[in-house]
């Protein structure tokens, strides 16, 4: 074991400096006399807290060992400083790879409860033990001091006014969530000042909330703003971690998308961008990364947690040298350990309560569920059980992306209670039905009546369903209409990055085309997905910039480019806008029918005293379908009626109005399709709303109707008495959605 020694020659900070302190709260905490340090360390036998120079942070002022230890946590009020002081932690320690302990006393070491960092941890310094690439199988024991190439923990004080603010506090109903990149979305903006674009003040913009409040965009979910990692490896290819699933500080905003470089000025930013996107009525929701941190495997840097207590933050493998496998990223956080439990928790409640956001979108969800002793994925694992009994953050949107690369699937369904989950199967049912692949009627029933098989049978409701065709991981819309294969390329890894199968069609041309038909289809199929979304039962997820035909040139796999690749594209030609008219005629849409936001799954028996059912599926010839009919593979047409107030009667007292009686008609095959409008029983006619083909045509068709809809092409009619009152489509008011029907189930 190499020798424990203090490195460098700063001369220690007189213990008269340093009063006994309390334990709690972990981080740094201003107080009257100074500022109080508490650090958690099972295995660790000293524990320092360094002092940094704010005009050349490279340069260590003053050490100061805490020598109280509580329960593990070492602790120590120091009265010489105060906010925006520069610091980090050396801990002293065992190191001893093979029994899992790697502690450094010449590492510095970021406080995991930093609320801001100032300056990059440089991958290319000596924070490694051994040089990348020098064909070592672990790191060593490095004695160098790597002080000057470590990011700096700020001390901060909560001196944020608020002033009022207060959450949107929106049903799932009212939800329409827009997955965006604070950079991406707004570095290209030509209404944004040039100093503005790329950071938070530039998202809180005058120019984007207007866009978003245009699209009805209710939720803005943000790609990880925690601080991040600048890795090595991509710098030296001239690229860089833009999506940020590297964390480096959990309490910590990211420094990059600050407009002002002073150290904190970041969580300020953050704090005035959420006060400005709820005093416009939208939500925020942070894509976290819980699951594995920056410091990878056992080749990877000693930034924070390794260097703290490896074996108090991580799962260790078989052998305690290496790690626990999971996530593809060299780690996993041990959330069946005490503190790396706490800290999580700790880190949601900050930003809940601290930072004011409204919910968590949690990346790879499946790994937070495995718990000692098999590793199996539990939705009853302990920190599912902590976060669902919480009192605040069980109130607040809760988001899994289920994937499970360890188990080689999904766990979709398998999510509490309180849970929605991004819903891979709509995704991949939406994109292959309009594709033209055969057996997918059945499916694409399911998804766009709420996935019920799925998530009905644990007592959960539609909004379970996070419904979505695209994401910032896989092609755009626009890419996914254009390209059959992935072009990554340009990511330097010889284009073997990102899934190739991707249920893309490029319509006969890979890539772009000037061929005037070949666009017009393309335009068409991009309509026809955002219509389906956009009327299915769940909660529905836009990726930025899909309304604006945004490419990324057949990138599935954009994660390290951070330029025009990646960024949102503003300007705008008649298809481009045309889009964006669309799809925010397809939200208001959704926002006025309740009959497309009620969140309860269909009965699919009749309601009440109706003869109609609630929900029932056509086929084109006007008859309802039948259990042969869905087994019909090569079946590519179908429709299903919405049963609004005409055609449920009588509605319980108090129950305020679901809104009008729709029909969809959906034709994914390649020639044109007859429909038979179904027969009402009663004078009606139907009013054309919706027209993916002509989206400016607007007609009215008698009760008995045929029409005649196009290739790959889908309608929305709405049902008008013959000789009754019509009701008009209305914005509905603000905190009253939709009830669920009277004897209607989950």
């Amino acid at each position: 074991m190499p020798p424990s020694e203090v490195a460098s020659s700063v001369t220690p900070g007189s213990r008269l400096l340093v009063l006994p302190g309390v334990p709690f709260p972990l981080g740094a905490t201003v107080t009257d006399q100074g500022v109080n340090f508490a650090l958690f360390s099972e295995h660790a036998q000293r524990a320092f807290v360094c002092i940094f120079d704010r005009d050349d942070p490279t340069q260590e002022l003053a050490r100061y060992e805490l020598f109280e230890r509580t329960a593990h946590v070492f602790h120590g009020l120091v009265t010489n400083v105060g906010p925006g002081t520069l610091y980090g932690y050396r801990v002293d320690g065992p190191y001893a790879p093979d029994h899992g302990h790697r502690f450094n006393v010449n590492k510095l070491l970021i406080d995991p409860y930093a609320r801001a960092l100032h300056g990059h941890s440089d991958c290319r310094g000596p924070i490694y033990g051994y040089p990348v690439g020098s064909g070592e199988k672990d790191l060593g024991f490095c004695r160098q001091d790597d002080a000057p190439f470590v990011a700096k923990s700020v001390v901060l004080a909560d001196d944020f006014d608020w002033g009022g603010d207060e959450r949107p506090n929106l049903t799932w109903s009212q939800t329409v969530i827009y997955e965006a990149h604070v950079r991406g979305l707004t570095k290209l903006h030509p209404d944004i000042p040039e100093g503005q674009r790329g950071t938070y003040t530039g998202l809180a913009h005058p120019a984007i909330i207007a866009h978003l409040k245009n699209l009805g965009v209710t939720a803005l979910e943000l790609m990880p703003v925690h601080a991040k990692l600048v890795e090595g490896y991509l710098s030296e290819r001239g690229l860089s971690n833009y999506w940020g699933y590297s964390t480096i500080g959990f309490f910590a905003p990211e420094q990059s998308y600050a407009m002002a470089k002073t150290p904190g000025s970041q969580v300020a930013e953050f704090k005035a961008m959420v006060k400005a996107l709820h005093a416009a009525g939208i939500e925020v929701i942070l894509d976290v990364v819980y699951n594995h941190t920056a410091e990878g495997n056992q080749m990877g840097p000693t930034l924070c947690w390794r260097g703290l207590d490896n074996l108090g933050y991580y799962h260790p493998g078989k052998d305690p040298r290496y790690y626990m496998e999971w996530t593809g990223c060299g780690n996993a956080l041990n959330l069946g350990a005490p503190y790396a439990m706490r800290m999580v928790l700790d880190s949601l409640r900050y930003w809940a309560s601290e930072m004011h956001v409204d919910g968590f979108r949690f990346d790879l969800a499946t790994v937070l569920g495995r718990m000692w002793p098999t590793f199996a994925f539990d939705k009853n694992a302990t920190f599912f059980q902590v976060v669902d009994q919480d009192p605040l953050l069980s109130r607040l949107k809760l988001i899994a992306e289920p994937w499970d690369p360890a188990a080689g699937g999904q766990q979709l369904g398998g999510f509490p209670v309180l849970w929605s989950e991004w819903n891979a199967a709509f995704r991949d049912t939406v994109r292959a039905y309009w594709k033209g692949d055969k057996n997918m009627v059945g499916h694409l029933a399911s998804r766009v009546a709420g996935s019920a098989d799925i998530f009905q049978r644990t007592g959960r409701r539609p909004h379970a369903s996070i419904n979505f065709i695209t994401a910032h991981d896989g092609f755009t819309l626009h890419d996914l209409v254009s390209y059959n294969a992935k072009h990554n390329e340009a990511n330097g890894e010889n284009n073997k990055d990102g899934i190739d199968n991707n249920l893309s069609w490029n319509h006969g041309v890979e890539g772009p085309s000037d061929d005037a038909s070949i666009v017009a289809k393309r335009e068409q199929s991009k309509r026809n997905m955002i219509a389906t979304l956009l009327l299915a039962r769940g909660a529905p997820m836009l990726q930025a910039g899909d309304e604006l035909g945004r490419t990324q040139k057949g990138n599935n796999n954009a994660y390290c480019q951070d330029n025009e690749a990646s960024w949102v594209d503003w300007s705008l030609d008649a298809h481009k806008r045309a889009l964006v008219e669309f799809t925010a005629r397809m939200v208001k849409l959704r926002r006025v029918e309740g009959v497309l936001r009620e969140d309860w799954f269909f009965q699919g028996h009749h309601v009440a005293d109706s003869r109609f059912k609630d929900l029932t599926f056509y086929r084109a010839d006007g008859k309802e379908m039948s259990r042969n009919d869905w087994k019909d593979g090569e079946m590519h047409s179908f429709g299903y009626l919405l049963a609004g107030d005409t055609l449920v009667v009588p509605r319980r007292a108090g129950y305020p109005p679901i809104g009008d009686t729709l029909l969809v008609l959906l034709n994914a095959f390649h020639g044109a399709v007859t429909f038979r409008v179904p027969h009402m029983h009663f004078p009606c006619s139907w009013e054309m709303i919706v027209e993916t083909a002509a989206p400016e045509r607007k007609c009215q068709l008698a009760g008995d109707a045929k029409l005649e809809l196009v290739g790959r092409s889908l309608a929305v009619l709405r049902l008008r008495l013959v000789g009754g009152p019509q009701r008009e489509p209305a914005e509905p008011p603000a905190g009253a959605p939709p009830e669920p029907r009277p004897g209607g189930g989950q």
